[in-house]
């Protein structure tokens, strides 16, 4: 009797760990296709470039991740103790630096200095439209990648407060969104602003973010 219960018991064990590992490769299979379909769409655009002498070049990743069942956009929340864009949500990256031999090497050594994300690790799949910062004298161009997950992130505490993370359906709720018009240099503007569980992505990190969900509705046939 002792060894038919100690049988069932390890039955059992096996049973559950070949179920994770093929809901692992199905969640890899997933995300692989997802890659492929995000890539050619970005590489089927034209990006718009801003050239600006009196402006700061400057880049982001925009990081997709897999996650239980769904995608999820990491975001950072800034210190207090930055100089530019205190406390605001915006996606981890920052300005173009000596040494750095083009803006997606900019993106991804902000990345690692600020979160620790390896860049390496990162898959890079395209690039979106350039913007402006209208509180500053930045021009940002926004590179779209997938990041693994889980990961060991590490804040770095002095640009970068803390880690957050919305998944993509939540972004694509229309009660999400607000949008208003605004004036900027002589021009009437969108402006766009999300709104999640209290949190309030505005400015130019919302308007990278509305490109971005423009083109994975278009991907996946999702109502943006």
């Amino acid at each position: 009797m002792r060894w038919g219960f100690l049988y069932i018991i390890m039955r059992q064990i096996l049973i559950v760990k070949f179920l994770m590992i093929c809901i692992g490769y199905g969640g890899g299979v997933i995300m692989i296709a997802m890659e492929q379909r995000l890539r050619e769409a970005l590489s089927r655009r034209q990006e718009q470039h801003i050239i600006d002498a009196k402006r700061v070049p400057s880049a982001v990743l925009v990081p997709i991740y897999y996650k239980q069942g769904q995608y999820y956009i990491l975001f950072t929340k800034r210190t207090e103790r930055v100089k530019e864009h205190k406390g605001q949500i915006s996606f981890p990256g920052g300005a173009c630096q000596e040494g750095d031999r083009t803006l997606i090497d900019t993106a991804l050594r902000e990345c690692a200095e600020e979160i620790g994300l390896v860049p390496g690790e990162v898959e890079v799949l395209g690039e979106l439209d350039d913007t402006i910062t209208t509180t500053s004298s930045y021009i940002i161009s926004p590179f779209v990648g997938f990041i693994p997950w889980p990961y060991k992130f590490k804040v770095d505490g002095w640009e970068t407060e803390e880690i957050i993370e919305v998944p993509i359906s939540a972004l694509m709720d229309k009660d999400c969104l607000r949008q208003e018009t605004e004036n900027i240099g002589g021009q009437a503007v969108t402006s766009y602003s999300y709104h999640y569980q209290g949190r309030v992505i505005w400015g130019a990190t919302a308007r990278i973010l509305h490109q971005f969900l423009d083109i994975f509705a278009r991907v996946t046939g999702a109502k943006s």
